[in-house]
């Protein structure tokens, strides 16, 4: 029988605007929800700088990771969307390089029309032995 799938949820990151959770686990794979620069509380964007909402966003992210006993080393896939692409994604870059560790997941930068934000992401992760 199918392990079935568990939701993610925690009060460090910020509550879904729809109809969405913050991650799922299903067996040993975590899937978040693309995420941006909320903060958790006030759900005010954090930051007018790509590097500050990456930051914040980054932040978000690892919360719900831990919430599932995940941390960035278990990611293995990323997907990130700029508001601005081309000229955002040097600032992105270097927040996110200082952020996840090596060896570093795949990932996916596409440019994406958003909604009052510079940059949404979501990452899956697998924990333990396969």
């Amino acid at each position: 029988m199918p392990t079935p799938k568990q939701e993610i949820r925690t009060p460090d990151a910020p509550p879904p605007g729809g109809g969405y959770s913050q991650g799922i686990r299903r067996g040993n794979i975590v899937y978040t929800a693309g995420l941006g620069p909320q903060d958790p509380v006030t759900r005010q964007v954090v930051g007018e700088t790509i590097q500050e909402q990456t930051r914040q966003t980054l932040r978000n992210l690892a919360a719900v990771l831990a919430a599932a006993g995940a941390t960035f080393g278990d990611v293995v896939k990323v997907t990130v969307h700029l508001q601005d692409l081309q000229r955002d994604f040097p600032g992105y870059d270097r927040v996110y390089r200082e952020v996840m560790p090596e060896p570093r997941p795949a990932r996916t930068t596409v440019g994406s029309q958003l909604a009052g934000i510079l940059v949404e992401i979501d990452m899956m992760a697998v924990l333990g032995e396969e």
